[in-house]
């Protein structure tokens, strides 16, 4: 089964790919991990790619899908993807058509993770972690269990995120937005667009996926 999982940063999406993974054995594609791996690696479209962010340009919808393209390729054919961050713009959900066609794989589930902005404004600011174990922690929803204690290593030192600001979330939000608004009509005339509550509690969101793929 092949999945693209939409939503805005902070939806959940990162949680509930690595849940899927643990799950049903699927392999999560994210196009930022992947560009990475790449670069770490070596391989060609890697130094290409890296040549480009050197200049300090925005890599191309061509070398994103070829990265698509040779990470899909390269997994046991009954393997399940999970495309996280891909494809982004219409040009590469046409790629993405073609990549899974050339791999013998078809697009099962386009799930999106609703959210209110609000919300994930206060779910997204309130955020922080220990800055010695990494420990997560969020003021209102999961504050340590002594005031400013850290519950697994004790240590008094935490931070933040500095892109957690509500500036910040709200123009995540905004491009999120328009960049998937060209995407979204060709997956709903083919029927295959779910939404699931992202602002319900992880295990309902996981509950919920599971009822869309009928695991």
């Amino acid at each position: 089964m092949n999945i693209i999982l939409l939503g805005p940063p902070g939806a959940g999406k990162g949680t509930q790919s690595a849940a899927l993974v643990e799950r049903h054995g699927m392999r999560q594609l994210s196009t930022g991990d992947m560009l990475r791996e790449a670069v770490k690696e070596g391989t060609p479209v890697g130094l290409e790619a890296k040549a480009v962010m050197d200049r300090g340009e925005l890599v191309s919808d061509d070398i994103v899908s070829r990265l698509v393209d040779e990470n899909l390729a390269a997994m046991p054919a009954e393997q399940g993807a999970i495309f996280d961050g891909y494809p982004r713009t219409a040009g590469q959900a046409d790629d993405l058509d073609r990549i899974l066609a050339k791999n013998d794989r078809s697009l099962d589930h386009v799930i999106e993770l609703e959210v209110d902005v609000e919300a994930l404004v206060e779910r997204i600011t309130g955020r922080f972690s220990c800055a010695k174990c990494g420990a997560l922690y969020h003021e209102t929803a999961n504050p340590p269990a002594k005031e400013g204690v850290c519950d697994v290593c004790h240590s008094t030192e935490f931070k933040r995120r500095p892109d957690d600001n509500e500036e910040t979330v709200r123009t995540r939000m905004d491009e999120y937005r328009a960049k998937t608004a060209p995407i979204l009509p060709g997956y709903e005339a083919r029927g295959i667009v779910q939404r699931v509550d992202g602002m319900d509690a992880i295990e309902d969101v996981a509950k919920a996926i599971d009822a869309i793929l009928k695991c």
